[in-house]
Order: structure tokens, then C-alpha cells, then sequence
């Protein structure tokens, strides 16, 4: 095991192109870290550095202490997952986790050990004598990160490992993930452009947008405490809900009414110097039914929404509103709609939303009281997207 450190690394490609800029991080022994970002990041050229499969610009790579630039990816002592299962279709499964220690010239013994180990590991012992052909994508898929575990590498790269199953299965790999990080307690760095598979596996996340972490920290510091516009917005599903708005006197004047500010909250945005115009978040889960929330309801801030479409999953209901006035615009919103082709929906990046307990008397095409406690919200400057309230 090794933790691996990325000082001031950066990426330019024979055309001029940045795909990664001065990125450091520093990933410790054991850690299990995720890269998440929207396509064009930077979060797989900054894995394939890692690994060796490409060079490094500017800036200094050390794995296990040692710097590693100029190593070739064999030297390195990382193994990886890619997104393609990469199997041999014509070899068992049995031959394929032991094809790289044959490879290393291995004692057959030693072989034979390790690919049993690691067949109990992933419960893939019944399957050893079988080809890839015939098994599932989610087999397939602990095959490629069977062969990964018998080199017993100083670290895993995985890059979207998931990407190809189908919803249930990627439910089930990714706790086969986690829970195999966790017994073999070796450093991984694992890239995807699924914010859910970063939340629920990472000990930490370094979200990436144009090349540049954004901000890199546990799933729930990340979620509570976005350092600006960008990580709020793509954090979260559903996302946080962004309107534009105008400090006055205290007050915030929305499409959602005047809302009165916490005098804390007041204090950081008058200090941050920044102009009246500002941006509020609020996530959905923090807008309730105002029937449910009680005696807390005078200190907080009610508001009726028009309830266009409602979706009911069990546990919560999502309930969806437009609220004239209350497209916010910046860059960086812009950016995550056209990630995830709100630009090409009509009327979705209008839409807010809110998550409610299932108990709400809320019904599609009827109004609805709509409450939230004003400590709950964030305020962005639009210009450069930094938090004001932190």
C-alpha cells in the first residue's frame, strides 16, 4: 500500500489544450478517493497520469514516496479497472484473474493461491471454470477487479467501472466496491461522473470542472458545505434549487417573497464586500410541506407553488413548480445544464423542486404551501460563484 500525491500536476496535449491544471492532492495510504466530474473535466486524464498511460506536463507524481514521472506504468506498481471489462473471451475466468501473474512469471503455486483468494473475495469461486460469455455484466465486471486484486498493488485506479451496468447492478457492484476497499485497505482512486457513486463511496471527493479540482473533501462537507457555485449545483440529487435574488436592508427580495435574513447570515454577506445581486441555493429536501412543519413554521418562510408534475418513489415525494422570475443564470449553471441536457429539455432548467415527506397533502395541478427555515439557505456571488455564507 501507498498513498500517492499530485503536486501541482498539469496536462497540455500537443494542440494547446489544458485538460488538467496545476492540480494537487494528496491522497493518503488506504484512502479511498473519488474524482467526479462533468465529461471534459479532467478527472480521467488526471487517473491515466497515475497510471502512466499519460505524461506529465508540469508538476511532480509520487506514489509511495517515490516519484514516478518517468516510470513506465509496469514500474509503477498500480493496477487498473477500466471501464471496458477488458477480458480475454477465450480464456476462463480462472485464467484470465491469473493471466498478468503468469505473465510476472509467478510460482504456479503462488498463482493458484491468490486467484482462490481473491475468487472468495469477490464470490466468484462456482464461476472460475466459466468464459466471460457466459456471465453477467456484474461478474464480469469482479473478474476485472479479480485480476486487479492478485498483483496486490501498491494502489487500484478504477476509471467508470460501473458505467455499463444497468441501474440494479451498479447498486449491487458499487457495495461489492466498497466493501472491498475496505478489507483489503488499499489506497484507491476511483473516477466517475456519478455524483451518487461519489457520494456513497468515497472517504473523500475532489470534484473537478475544466481541468481544476473545485474542492476536494468528505461526501458530507461537500454536500452541507460547497465552497461555490459549481460543487452546490452538482452535488445533490435532485440538485439544489439556484434563484436569483437581491440583498436590501437585510432582506432578501425573490420570486419567493422577501425573506428575512438570520442576522449571522446577513453579517458574512455584508463582509464579503460583494454587490447587491446575489444567488440563492436551497436543496429540495429543505423544502416542506408548511401543513407538516408546525409551531416552526413562524420562523420560517412560506411561499405558494403551483405543483406541475409529482413524483412519488415511497419514501418521498418530488414535487415540481415554476415560480416566475426564478431562473438564476452564471456560468457555472450553465455548464451542469448542458452535463446533463437540461439545456435540450424545454422548461427543465426552470423547474424547481422540492422533497417532501409523504404525508404531504401536495396533488399535481393544485397549489401548495411551501415552507423552508431561512438558516437552511446558501447565497453565491454570480459573478465569480463563491460561497458567501460559509
Amino acid at each position: 500500500m501507498a498513498g500517492i500525491v499530485l503536486d501541482h500536476v498539469s496536462k497540455r496535449f500537443a494542440d494547446g489544450t489544458v485538460a488538467v491544471d496545476d492540480v494537487s492532492l494528496d491522497i493518503a495510504d488506504g484512502e479511498f478517493v473519488i474524482l467526479v466530474g462533468p465529461s471534459g473535466s479532467g478527472k480521467s486524464t488526471c487517473l491515466n497520469m497515475i497510471a502512466g498511460l499519460e505524461d506529465i506536463t508540469d508538476g511532480e507524481l509520487r506514489i509511495g514516496g517515490r516519484l514516478v514521472n518517468q516510470l513506465s506504468p509496469k514500474d509503477r506498481d498500480v493496477a487498473m479497472v477500466f471501464q471496458t471489462y477488458a477480458l480475454y473471451p477465450h480464456m476462463t475466468v480462472r485464467d484470465n484473474m491469473a493471466f498478468a501473474l503468469k505473465l510476472a512469471k509467478v510460482d504456479r503455486a503462488q498463482i493458484r493461491t491468490k486467484v482462490a483468494e481473491a475468487a472468495q473475495l469477490l464470490e466468484l469461486t462456482p464461476l472460475l471454470d466459466r468464459k466471460p460469455a457466459n456471465l453477467s455484466g456484474g461478474q464480469r465486471q469482479r473478474v476485472a477487479m479479480g485480476r486487479a486484486i492478485v498483483r496486490s498493488p501498491q494502489a487500484f485506479l478504477m476509471d467508470e467501472p460501473l458505467s455499463n451496468l444497468d441501474a440494479k447492478l451498479r447498486v449491487q457492484t458499487r457495495t461489492t466496491v466498497a466493501r472491498l476497499q475496505k478489507q483489503l485497505g488499499t489506497t484507491m482512486v476511483y473516477v466517475t461522473h456519478d455524483q451518487t457513486e461519489a457520494l456513497t463511496l468515497g472517504d473523500r471527493v475532489a470534484v473537478m470542472r475544466t481541468g481544476v479540482i473545485q474542492q476536494a473533501a468528505t461526501p458530507q462537507e461537500l454536500y452541507d458545505r460547497p465552497r461555490n457555485l459549481f460543487v452546490a449545483g452538482f452535488i445533490g440529487s435532485p440538485s439544489m434549487n439556484f434563484l436569483p435574488t437581491t440583498l436590501d436592508d437585510g432582506r432578501l427580495r425573490s420570486a419567493l417573497g422577501d425573506i428575512m435574513l438570520p442576522a449571522a447570515v446577513r453579517a458574512k454577506v455584508e463582509e464579503s464586500g460583494t454587490g447587491r445581486s446575489l444567488i440563492m441555493g436551497i436543496r429540495p429536501e429543505h423544502l416542506k410541506d408548511a401543513a407538516l412543519v408546525g409551531d416552526r413554521r413562524i420562523d420560517g418562510h412560506t411561499f405558494p407553488a403551483a405543483i406541475e408534475v409529482l413524483e412519488s418513489i415511497g419514501s418521498d415525494l418530488y414535487a415540481y413548480f415554476h415560480i416566475p422570475g426564478s431562473t438564476a443564470t452564471a456560468r457555472e449553471l450553465d455548464e451542469i445544464a448542458a452535463d446533463t441536457g437540461a439545456t435540450d429539455a424545454p422548461g427543465a432548467r426552470d423547474l424547481m423542486v422540492a422533497r417532501l415527506d409523504p404525508a404531504s397533502s401536495a396533488r399535481k395541478g393544485h397549489q401548495l404551501q411551501l415552507w423552508f427555515d431561512p438558516h437552511k439557505i446558501h447565497l453565491f456571488d454570480p459573478h465569480n460563484g463563491t460561497h458567501l455564507t460559509l
